[in-house]
């Protein structure tokens, strides 16, 4: 254990009494005072900001392998080979495959027409997302739709093959038809690969129509078929979300106007949902990905069902009209602002209507007649200037026209200070705004010394939302910014000052939530994956402790009569937890030396036992990988208590918990 560990070090100690086991004497004596409560801490307090970015969703969250499943990227072969077809070669006439375009009532424009000569040398295979991840004797959901053109095509045979060719399982469905008709099969995977194909050959010769060829691992989260990576969940559903901020984020907003993320395309049947670029795909020249696009198949009634799953309150962000200021920064007139203004009062029917409702028998055809119970609505999300304002107030007044008890979050901008962010702020406030919507991405540094950002707003004004934020160890956008231990400290020690003004600050999450260690676009990220395995980075973990012990009171936790805010390197809060009778003192040594402290609590006895948690690191460089996903993670030691003082010794660069239960 390693409080064990620290104790032969010498360099920490846990006593009740007047001493330490190597005869110091505390140096800084903090008072937890227990008499009066500041403020209670939001349910919402901190939550998940979800973002289809760095392949978080198609390839990640979203647990379809195929890429390119209905043919609807803008080349609509994409993501498919043809290793031995007449395109490739004039001396082998084994077949082709060519998309057909068709125009239909849905999204699925395309579809595509394979023609095999020769049923032996003819094959389509498709790459998955940097590969397909598979592992031993699972089973994998195989569906795809087929109609028979000419000739006579009498089965179609699916194959995984591992990285080698070496085929890992495999199945086939008999086509039957001339119109189109679903086909359903199992594979069950012989051995494991973390970028495995799936490979497609026929028997017999013809021309047969394919669409929607999909495969899913059975083992999903709950077991939903179709659903979602298991233990992605598990990681997001373990921080105890308050809340889940969807689907963005920028990705709201779209380059253009025309390729803005529009809700309703995402819900109803999977396969009428249209595809849409993805507005990341080649953003970045240091990580261009062509390849990268939206299937919504994790659609807005995904997102209220996930939220639901982890007990989070759903917080959708809609297009104010603005796309994205850093790209055209095209604007919706005012005269036709309308429908976007429809859009987020269509929204809340869908979450929050009755089955008789339009858009609540939507939600009810899905499979969820109950209510979402949606309490927060989000208007725009980066968005700045007078542009947004006007556009705001429009949708400001419809929704409380119609809904007076949705809660709306408004933005300031894409920066924590400037003149975005004075301007936003200043009118907000005199329309009496909300939530705020606060975003920064900066130094270290910065974050330790804005632990006090909060300390002197507006007790009486709008909410915040810290709704991104993340330490950037180079410089914003930097592909070379690493989740290392120095950043996560220095969240934590902003984190206290967060969680000490719990009058103002109601909802917090970091940004960007995940990456595909092959198919990212942003750094840091809180949680890495590749098609196998995924981890939780040293942030991750900061965000954990400060989540799963996030207590519902705020009480004082002083020297000297000051909150502790840096001084000594130091930073503290704590609260109580009325669910559990405890007491949670979170505690963040930014020094590179061990520091003692004296934590005497007043106003109320404490119990003779607890523990604390202990996350920490020597090296401030140092950081998690897929090979020691738990170089940097959580300890616990449980702690005795005589009286009303504990003696503790703080490791150098360390988060440390304490939780103790009241009398």
């Amino acid at each position: 254990m390693i409080l064990n560990t620290l104790k032969k070090q010498g360099v920490l100690a846990l006593l009740a009494g007047g001493f330490f086991c190597n005869g110091t004497v505390a140096q800084q004596e903090l008072i937890v005072d227990l008499s009066e409560k500041i403020a209670p801490i939001q349910p919402t307090m901190y939550g998940i900001f979800f973002e289809d970015i760095n392949f978080a969703a198609d390839g990640g969250l979203y647990a379809e392998l195929v890429k390119n499943r209905s043919f609807e990227f803008e080349l609509p072969m994409m993501g498919w080979k043809e290793p031995n077809s007449d395109r490739h070669s004039f001396n082998n006439n084994s077949g082709i495959a060519a998309p057909v375009k068709y125009m239909n009532d849905s999204g699925n424009e395309n579809f595509c027409r394979v023609t095999v000569k020769d049923a032996s040398g003819y094959e389509m295979i498709n790459e998955g997302f940097r590969g397909m991840g598979i592992k031993e004797g699972d089973t994998y959901n195989l569906s795809l739709e087929a109609k028979k053109f000419t000739g006579d095509i009498t089965k179609i045979i699916v194959q995984l093959l591992d990285e080698n060719g070496k085929v890992i399982g495999e199945t086939s469905v008999v086509p039957e038809s001339s119109e189109w008709k679903t086909y359903d099969g199992k594979l069950v995977a012989t051995s494991t690969a973390e970028k495995a194909q799936l490979k497609i050959t026929f028997e017999g010769t013809g021309e047969i129509d394919l669409d929607m060829i999909s495969l899913f691992p059975q083992d999903t989260w709950k077991g939903r078929k179709n659903g979602l990576r298991k233990d992605l969940v598990q990681l997001l559903d373990d921080l105890n979300p308050g809340f889940l901020r969807f689907p963005g984020g920028c990705i709201v907003e779209g380059r253009t106007l025309a390729q803005r993320y529009q809700w309703k395309k995402t819900v109803g049947p999977v396969e009428e949902r249209p595809s849409l670029i993805n507005r990341w795909n080649t953003e970045f020249a240091h990580r261009l990905a062509p390849d990268y696009f939206q299937s919504f198949g994790l659609g807005f009634f995904e997102y209220f069902q996930l939220s639901e799953d982890m007990g989070a309150e759903p917080l959708p962000i809609l297009s104010c009209g603005i796309a994205c200021q850093f790209n055209t920064g095209e604007l919706v007139p005012m005269e036709d602002l309308d429908p976007y203004v429809q859009d987020a009062l269509d929204l809340i029917e869908f979450a929050n209507g009755s089955t008789e409702t339009p858009w609540g028998k939507v939600r009810e055809d899905m499979g969820h007649p109950e209510t979402f119970n949606m309490k927060y609505i989000g208007v725009g999300n980066e968005q700045w200037g007078p542009e947004y304002m006007e556009r705001y107030k429009v949708f400001n007044a419809a929704i409380k026209e119609k809904y007076p008890d949705i809660i709306i979050v408004s933005g300031s901008g894409p920066f924590p200070d400037g003149d975005y962010f004075e301007y936003g702020m200043k009118e907000l406030k005199k329309i009496g705004a909300e939530i705020i919507d606060e975003h920064y991405y900066k130094s270290p540094e910065w974050f330790k010394e804005n632990a006090t950002r909060y300390d002197s707003y507006d007790r009486n004004g709008p909410k915040i939302f810290a709704g991104e934020y993340a330490a950037q160890s180079v410089a914003i956008a930097s592909p070379d910014n690493k989740n290392n231990w120095d950043t996560a400290l220095a969240e934590a020690a902003f984190m206290t000052g967060l969680e000490r003004n719990a009058e103002v600050v109601h909802l917090t999450s970091y940004a960007p939530l995940m990456a595909h260690a092959e198919g990212w676009q942003w750094t840091p990220d809180l949680i890495w994956f590749n098609n196998l395995k995924a981890y939780g980075t040293p942030n991750y973990y900061v965000q954990k402790l400060f989540s799963t012990n996030s207590g519902t009171d705020l009480f004082s936790v002083k020297e000297n009569g000051e909150a502790l805010t840096g001084q000594h390197d130091l930073y503290a809060t704590a609260v109580t937890d009325s669910k559990t009778g405890e007491v949670i003192v979170k505690l963040v040594n930014t020094s590179g030396e061990s520091q003692e402290i004296n934590l005497n609590f007043i106003g109320s006895k404490i119990s003779g036992k607890g523990e604390i948690v202990t996350l920490m690191k020597g090296d401030l460089t140092a950081e998690n990988s897929f090979e020691a996903p738990q170089n940097i993670a959580p300890e616990t030691e449980e702690i005795r208590i005589k009286g009303s003082k504990i003696r503790i010794t703080l490791p150098a660069y360390s988060l440390n918990v304490v939780k103790i239960l009241k009398k």
